[in-house]
């Protein structure tokens, strides 16, 4: 798939989620940011990505690269697990694992796959949970809290 083949596709994404997302409301407020911030900002950085794939290479018009397709379905299927796995093992573990498999389509090393995944497990659970007050699930870590 070329760049701008996937720019525009984001683009599109982007601005379906943010359509969707946009009449978010819940029925009582039990957050200060509430249900509609995090897919519009989720939005916005897809769409914002989208418009740089779309026009790193505007001057360019070689051949796209050939795509690896089994790469791509393997990381929908780790996508797709985590959406499974996540309430059971919750957003720290979830998080991690996502990071490691996917990270190891890419070459990464186990071991810093691993620290990078509990970090940015640790981090995202804090910046969400915490600052942002959205309510995370633990999962199996339940018992520590």
């Amino acid at each position: 798939m070329s760049d701008r083949l996937l720019g525009i596709s984001a683009l599109i994404f982007a601005g379906l989620m943010a359509w969707l997302g946009h009449d978010l409301q819940a029925p009582f407020s039990y957050e200060p940011v509430g249900p509609r911030a995090f897919p519009l900002l989720l939005a916005l950085i897809i769409a914002l990505c989208g418009a740089w794939l779309l026009l790193k290479h505007w001057r360019d018009a070689g051949k796209a690269p050939p795509t690896d397709w089994w790469r791509m379905a393997l990381m929908a299927c780790y996508v797709f697990g985590y959406a499974l796995l996540f309430q059971f093992l919750g957003f720290i573990l979830a998080t991690a694992l996502v990071t490691v498999l996917i990270g190891r389509l890419f070459g990464g090393t186990w071991i810093r796959l691993a620290i990078g995944g509990l970090s940015m497990g640790i981090l995202f659970f804090i910046l969400f949970d915490r600052v942002l007050d959205v309510v995370l699930p633990l999962g199996l870590l339940e018992f520590l809290s």
